[in-house]
């Protein structure tokens, strides 16, 4: 089956991690000082808060070694796979969702990386089928980056 298939390193999906947190100020400023004192760089944030929690979705340059130190402070979380693409210009968010209606792929959520890897704003989506909607953008002529193209 091709989900069984072994992927290539270059073609690896970005890692988000969504960690569950207390909803308490200074939580957000602690999780992130935690990241930056391992010297693992927040690529992209976005929070979703409830009334006594949160749900911390981050996107950092070592997955594998804010996994460890999630598991080693107790961080509970769950990881999963998105689609990065780069928008050379304010039209290309147009030419993104464009193709991916085209493609009939649903979008679950989105939100832009704090780093601009090669100078250029990127979006990373939650998508249904992420294989397909790669293969849509790049069709339409759009970059899809991968973990190697954020990780240090």
């Amino acid at each position: 089956m091709a989900s069984e298939v072994a992927r290539a390193p270059e073609s690896d999906p970005v890692k988000q991690f969504s960690v569950f947190a207390e909803n308490k100020v200074g939580r957000l400023k602690e999780f992130v000082d935690l990241l930056a004192s391992h010297h693992i760089h927040v690529l992209g944030l976005t929070t979703k808060e409830n009334t006594d929690s949160a749900i911390l979705r981050v996107i950092v340059d070592d997955p594998d070694a804010a996994r460890l130190l999630f598991l080693e402070h107790g961080f509970p979380f769950t990881e999963s796979n998105l689609l990065a693409v780069e928008l050379r210009t304010g039209a290309d968010l147009g030419e993104v969702l464009g193709a991916l209606y085209s493609a009939e792929i649903n979008i679950h959520y989105t939100y832009p990386l704090i780093t601009r890897p090669n100078g250029l704003a990127v979006l990373a989506m939650s998508v249904e089928d992420l294989d397909l909607a790669a293969r849509a953008l790049r069709g339409s002529g759009l970059s899809v980056l991968f973990q190697r193209d954020l990780s240090r």
